[in-house]
């Protein structure tokens, strides 16, 4: 499933930092949009919608500020939250994915517990740029044993091909660069 361009007039809301966190790269700062109420609110009604009859049972959210969407998005939707996070962060037993960023490499984790097995989840994050994180984190939620029903993005940058790593999965992006 994909979005136009900008259809909430989200886009005025994200600042681009340049060189950041190195040098090439531009970097899309959300946080004016999450200091705005109705563009927050905009962003998490828009991020649910596609999802609102398919029945989640937990809405995943990638470290750190793909949280701040999931955690609204699983309110919306009545669903719990899980939070995946970088290497090191959580205390018990954990599933991990490597993967590789368009300036470096990371790990992802999330407890070995955090879902049920067959159980419909919503992977959210602020920006598909590469893909290499959703796909790590779509790597985890079916060691897991749960279904990935769809994958949801506030931005996508269009030109980094990241959604040809999804492939398999639905992908829904409000914004795209």
């Amino acid at each position: 499933m994909e979005a136009i361009a900008d259809p909430a007039g989200l886009t005025k809301f994200i600042r681009d930092v340049p060189d950041f966190p190195k040098k090439g790269i531009v970097f899309k700062d959300i946080t004016p949009l999450l200091g705005d109420p109705r563009a927050f609110r905009t962003a998490i009604d828009r991020l649910a919608a596609p999802f609102e009859d398919k029945h989640i049972a937990q809405v995943a959210g990638v470290e750190s500020r793909g949280f701040l969407l999931a955690g609204a998005v699983a309110m919306k939707l009545g669903a719990g939250l899980i939070p995946i996070r970088k290497k090191g962060k959580l205390p018990r037993r954990v599933l991990r994915a490597q993967y590789a960023l368009e300036y470096g490499k990371d790990m992802v984790e999330c407890h070995a517990d955090a879902a049920r097995r067959g159980s419909k989840i919503l992977l959210i994050d602020d920006v598909l740029a590469t893909g290499g994180t959703a796909a790590a984190s779509v790597r985890l939620l079916e060691l897991l044993g749960a279904r990935v029903a769809g994958i949801a993005f506030l931005i996508e940058l269009d030109f980094l091909n990241g959604r040809k790593k999804l492939k398999n999965h639905s992908v829904h992006s409000l914004i795209h660069y």
